[in-house]
């Protein structure tokens, strides 16, 4: 069924994707339902159905991708025994993700049921190791706080409307340049060099 706001040139799949991810981001995973998503798209709820069994299909395939490469940015912090090339590649790959994912960021942290199931994915384990990388062990409260304020303001700045007119090249370099000032002392100071 072609109606409103359908595209026949794109799979159905990607149709529903795009008109879920962006109902999330207005309404929150819990706030929209199969129909709102038929609704959007100008199908029945049974060719949503025929794409995702479930609104959690539908949220893991959203998230998935950007939760794949999270893991792939953690894995790739063992496989470099240079400290200051570890931070600065990892740094640079969670800031990536972030511009490449904008309205994505919020709903992963921000949103009660994505959260629930990204508990369940590998990558939720990567969120440490990360953090780990940045704080260094046996962080003290200072420095968890500095991590989670840097955490949270690029999940923040990646969203942030005021920031829209910046181009995503330009976003980067402005989130890795700030981000880096205030993440290296606490991560220098307290690296294992490896």
């Amino acid at each position: 069924m072609a109606g409103r706001g359908a595209r026949p040139d794109r799979p159905a799949r990607e149709r529903v994707l795009a008109a879920a991810l962006d109902l999330f981001a207005e309404h929150g995973v819990s706030g929209t339902s199969l129909q709102m998503i038929a609704d959007r798209m100008g199908v029945t709820k049974a060719a949503v159905y025929h794409q995702f069994h479930t609104k959690e299909d539908i949220v893991f395939a959203v998230v998935g991708p950007a939760l794949d490469r999270l893991l792939e940015i953690a894995d790739a912090i063992d496989a470099e025994p240079d400290h200051e090339r570890r931070f600065t590649a990892t740094l640079a790959g969670i800031i990536d993700l972030i511009v490449t994912h904008r309205r994505l960021a919020a709903i992963v942290q921000f949103d009660p049921m994505v959260a629930r199931l990204v508990r369940g994915h590998p990558a939720h384990a990567s969120f440490e190791r990360i953090r780990s990388l940045f704080t260094g062990p046996d962080p003290d409260a200072a420095v968890l706080v500095a991590a989670a304020m840097v955490s949270g303001g690029l999940i923040v700045a990646g969203v942030d409307p005021a920031l829209d007119r910046l181009g995503d090249d330009e976003l980067r370099e402005h989130l890795f340049d700030t981000a880096a000032r205030l993440l290296r002392p606490l991560s220098g100071a307290r690296a294992v060099t490896g």
